[in-house]
């Protein structure tokens, strides 16, 4: 720590310097008033918020929250950045995907993208996607010693590395000059289909690029199908780790040092809108992956060379503009983590292929982050941080013992087999998916704030991708389903379901409780009919029928249902309501009010029933 001269000039020179313990009385006190009699640690517990893998974070982090040292960016183990310069020079590797099955569509795009601020390509081959045959096609006119090119061509790795390669050499390219990563990868392809891969041409290929191609690596360990089977960051970055460590002993194994073998790694990760844990994610496995080759021998061996791509999980079908907002706080946390390169999906990337605007949209995110908001002019933007440091080192804990978990099950390869690693990534996804079912993790545009009246963005299909292996979940895909029975019912009827809002009392009494519950029912697919503004009992009845709805739900304050819910709700259910709710906890309203919703109710089950009421085809 610097201690600055006493100049007389220091802002807080006149006042005692704040306690811990201080803060925590005034939490307390705040809290006591919300009706929580809580002290001491208890206070700062209430304010933590709970995440995955048993890590919390806490309302405040102090001087006494800071971790070990953690070196300088550029050496071991390498939490603060890779290379000693962090990005400051160039920027990171904005890499655009793509997957196109047509080589004269894919050269244009691929052009286009290069033109207009993408620095490499990542190309998609296989049956479904561009076919080895036309790589030629799709790469003519790209300067191979310019422009890096990720391959991802599943079980076609080893033909479409050949062809790559070719092209390399017939481009009179040095070979040392050409740069990618030629994306070899056994466990992940197995991963997502379940059919074993040999990786004996991995090892060739590592052999020859090790001998020839000092710019190019053979193998990829790619994360996202674990963090797109539902996984936690400790699962993601615990399996990276088990796959990463099966590789270096194949090519230890087959003759490389362990330097070598590293060199011929690059490790694939999810960036997430939860831009700090993102960032300690990417932090972390740089740290886990120098103790590996700590245990290995040399813990300077490389830094992990990382790309990270904003992860398709949180991509929404509904409202998909609202995924640029997310692609663009997830491609920030990854540059700010200190990822080597960045794809950014496009926002229609779960509706099918993207098109030309949105391929634009994303390939801009990371030049406006870059080269308007300097994002890569500061070396480890997060280093120092109490919180985020803390994090780090939490997360690394914690994806260490489940790599050490995948290990003593005899390692990736046979976690995938046995079906281990299946099961602990689906028990974390259920249990994520009852904070979604609660709102408790919000969706913006599905689960909150949804608009049925929208018109829906349309894309031409996409390829399915291989299937066979570790499912693939989606944050939206429970609502999904929901809001499809509504569009369906829309089509085959002409109208949606409907529900009848009977608001007690004045706006100011039932405006919140009636935005909740027309929220709530809109993230099914329900159509709110809040006309008229409020109801009594003796104008529910016709109201409710001039509605055209099946079910209504009572909305005001506790004072007013005290006095008026059970009329009301007689009064409906005379009217024909199937089933009547109550916006608020659950009470004392008569025998008529069927249910009760608020924040915290499992919502899907709500809605999901209550289609059910109104006949709405599952």
């Amino acid at each position: 720590m610097t201690v600055l001269p006493d100049d007389g000039l220091s802002l807080a020179a006149e006042f005692p310097d704040a306690t811990h313990e201080q803060w925590q009385r005034l939490v307390e006190g705040v809290l006591r008033k919300s009706g929580k009699d809580v002290s001491g640690a208890a206070a700062e517990e209430a304010l933590s918020t709970a995440l995955e893998d048993g890590l919390s974070t806490r309302p405040l982090y102090t001087a006494r929250d800071a971790v070990a040292d953690v070196g300088h960016p550029g050496f071991a183990p390498f939490v603060r950045g890779g290379c000693a310069a962090g990005a400051a020079a160039t920027g990171w590797d904005v890499r655009q995907r793509h997957a196109t099955s047509d080589p004269g569509s894919t050269n244009e795009a691929v052009l286009a993208d290069l033109e207009n601020g993408v620095t490499s390509l990542w190309l998609t081959l296989g049956p479904d996607a561009l076919p080895v045959s036309g790589l030629e096609r799709a790469l003519d006119g790209v300067y191979l010693d310019l422009a890096p090119v990720a391959l991802d061509a599943g079980a076609a790795y080893e033909s479409a590395a050949r062809a790559f390669l070719g092209l390399v050499d017939a481009a009179g390219v040095a070979k040392s000059a050409a740069r990618g990563t030629l994306g070899a990868d056994p466990l992940g392809y197995e991963a997502r289909t379940g059919e074993e891969l040999g990786a004996d041409a991995a090892v060739e290929l590592a052999r020859l690029l090790g001998r020839e191609y000092g710019g190019l690596r053979a193998l990829v360990v790619d994360a996202l199908p674990y963090h797109e089977a539902g996984g936690s960051a400790a699962q993601e970055l615990g399996a990276s780790l088990a796959t990463g460590v099966a590789y270096l002993r194949l090519l230890t194994d087959a003759g490389l040092s362990l330097q070598q073998a590293c060199a011929q790694l690059e490790f694939r990760y999810a960036a997430t809108a939860d831009q700090f844990l993102t960032i300690a994610k990417l932090r972390a496995a740089r740290q886990l992956w120098s103790r590996v080759a700590e245990a290995c021998g040399d813990a300077g061996a490389g830094a992990q060379r990382q790309h990270a791509v904003t992860s398709p999980v949180m991509m929404a079908r509904r409202d998909p503009w609202v995924n640029m907002l997310r692609t663009t706080v997830a491609s920030l946390a990854a540059g700010v983590g200190g990822a080597d390169a960045v794809t950014v999906l496009p926002f229609d990337h779960a509706l099918g292929r993207p098109d030309a605007f949105a391929r634009r949209i994303a390939r801009n995110t990371s030049t406006i982050l870059l080269e308007e908001s300097h994002l890569s002019r500061v070396i480890d933007p997060a280093g120092g941080s109490w919180y985020v440091e803390r994090l780090t080192a939490e997360l690394a804990d914690a994806a260490w013992a489940f790599f050490q978990e995948i290990e003593r099950a005899g390692g990736q390869a046979a976690a995938l087999r046995s079906g281990l690693l299946g099961e602990r990534l689906a028990a974390t996804w259920a249990e994520r998916s009852r904070k979604l079912a609660k709102r408790r993790e919000p969706i913006t545009g599905v689960s909150e704030f949804p608009h049925l009246g929208e018109k829906p963005v349309e894309r031409e299909p996409a390829p399915a991708g291989p299937t066979g292996g570790l499912p693939r979940v989606r944050r939206d895909e429970a609502y999904e389903a929901l809001r499809s029975r509504s569009d369906a019912h829309l089509a085959a009827t002409g109208a949606r379901p409907k529900v009848f809002l009977a608001a007690l009392g004045p706006a100011a009494a039932h405006t919140a409780r009636a935005s909740f519950a027309a929220n709530l029912f809109q993230a099914g697919g329900v159509e709110p009919v809040h006309d008229p503004v409020s109801v009594t009992a003796d104008s529910a009845a016709d109201a409710f029928r001039a509605a055209g709805a099946t079910v209504a739900c009572l909305c005001s304050s506790d004072a007013l249902y005290a006095e008026e819910a059970a009329a009301v709700a007689a009064a409906l259910k005379a009217a024909g309501a199937r089933h009547v709710f109550l916006a608020g906890r659950p009470g004392e309203y008569g025998e008529d009010v069927d249910a009760y919703v608020f924040a915290g109710c499992d919502a899907v089950a709500v809605l999901s029933s209550t289609l059910d009421l109104m006949g709405v085809a599952p």
